[in-house]
């Protein structure tokens, strides 16, 4: 079973080795500017450490569905 620290660590991991060049390519978004605060990675981290590893994960998942062009954004606490 996955840990809560193993998670976290792979959290962190995307946000300094791929979150800086996801958000310029192609595949990233139009504008890099995120609609959310906090930005996905970072609720994710909180969700993780505040709710544990299944729920704070389900939370996370959530919250990156969320991020759509059809969504309102703005301050979404974990």
């Amino acid at each position: 079973m996955i840990t809560k620290k193993i998670i976290i660590k792979l959290i962190r991991f995307y946000k300094k080795a791929i979150s800086p060049f996801w958000a310029g390519s192609p595949f990233g978004s139009f504008n890099s500017a995120c609609r959310f605060y906090p930005t996905c990675s970072d609720y994710a981290l909180d969700a993780v450490s505040k709710y544990g590893t299944g729920r704070g994960t389900l939370k996370a998942v959530g919250r990156v569905l969320r991020c759509n062009p059809f969504s309102k954004p703005g301050i979404d606490e974990a």
